[in-house]
């Protein structure tokens, strides 16, 4: 039997084939886009460790204004008195991810955790404070040198302040005594009650202790510009067995990071944080907007690299490695980048992409 063959229409058939296999390759090749990057379905839980400050609001607004539903997370927020005990619970898995310090990470690296740091929901923010009547005697951070002062344990404005010391000649070890205490509500009482001479807080409790008659005499972003705070911390392992989920996580903490920058979004931003941390209204605002905190969620590998030499360099870790392994840049850009393909002409992306080229 013989058959006649269409030349045309075979030529027609395997343009239509060719084409379908090259799309099928082009599409599986292509970046996310808000068609390709669906939200997870079903959702999947995530146990986010935060501390009670108003640098965490992020996570705060991401809850409450849908945008981890959004991407198809389910998110537990699990509140830490500090870093050391946030960081502790993260390695022993009873957390999936949690921003505590920078200090407590590279402490944990420092040791030989298996984590990885993949963004981040703060930055400065940190101040030591004194009383009137010491403040008049300390004034600056070479005024510190025979006193007492406190710190929270693992956190980055105690490291910042060993930093600092050091680059002044001074020796943490011997010229002065730490006191590492529980939280930054332990921390103005004994520089009160008069147990300490000076103490090292944070957001809103810098706010709070001027108000309770306290002064500062150093802000951390004084000490070391631009130094990172809370990085957003996962376990490698975790890092991999849940990779989907971790691009989708950023791009809601960038939807409420974008959220909480914008002129009109200010004052329900107030209440959701007010709703978290129980405080008053005018607090969280000069708190949240006093201009203190940098409010990036960016990785700041540079940022990280200066503050684990700080770190070295004040003796604080005996690591002599780099830190940067331990940086994940993938995961923020991945997730920057899909929003900037969902909204290419947006202003607010488009200064993040600067950011991220100019820090990572």
């Amino acid at each position: 039997m013989t058959y006649a063959i269409n030349f045309h229409n075979l030529r027609q058939r395997t343009a239509r084939a060719l084409g379908l296999v090259v799309g099928a390759a082009l599409l599986s090749h292509m970046p996310a886009t808000a068609e390709t990057y669906p939200k997870l379905n079903p959702p999947v839980p995530v146990k986010v460790g935060y501390l009670p400050v108003t640098g965490h609001a992020k996570f705060f607004v991401a809850k409450e204004k849908g945008f981890f539903d959004q991407e198809g997370i389910n998110v537990e927020l699990i509140q830490f008195a500090n870093s050391a005990d946030g960081l502790s619970a993260l390695r022993a898995k009873k957390l999936d991810i949690g921003a505590f310090g920078t200090t407590a990470p590279l402490v944990h690296v420092d040791k030989g955790a298996d984590i990885r740091i993949i963004g981040g929901i703060m930055g400065e923010d940190a101040a030591i404070v004194t009383t009137p009547e010491k403040a008049a005697i300390i004034r600056d951070i070479r005024g510190l040198r025979g006193k007492k002062v406190a710190t929270v344990r693992l956190a980055s404005g105690d490291a910042v302040l060993r930093g600092a010391l050091k680059k002044a000649g001074i020796n943490w070890k011997k010229d002065l005594e730490i006191f590492e205490l529980k939280n930054p509500p332990a921390v103005l009482e004994a520089v009160k009650s008069g147990q300490v001479d000076a103490g090292v807080v944070w957001g809103p409790h810098d706010v709070r202790a001027e108000e309770q008659g306290l002064k500062v005499i150093a802000r951390s972003r004084d000490l070391a510009p631009g130094h990172p705070c809370c990085r957003l911390t996962v376990n490698t392992e975790e890092l991999k067995s849940e990779a989907k989920v971790w691009p989708r996580f950023v791009r809601a903490i960038l939807k409420a990071e974008k959220y909480t920058q914008t002129p009109a979004n200010r004052a329900e931003t107030v209440s959701i944080i007010q709703k978290y941390l129980k405080i008053e209204p005018e607090l969280i605002q000069k708190a949240y907007y006093g201009g203190h905190l940098d409010q990036s969620s960016d990785p700041n590998v540079k940022g990280i690299e200066t503050f684990w030499k700080t770190m070295q360099y004040s003796e604080f870790v005996e690591s002599k490695g780099s830190i940067k392994p331990f940086v994940v840049t993938s995961i923020y850009k991945e997730a920057l980048e899909s929003l900037i393909r969902e909204n290419p002409k947006d202003p607010y992306w488009a200064k993040l992409k600067g950011q991220f080229n100019a820090r990572d």
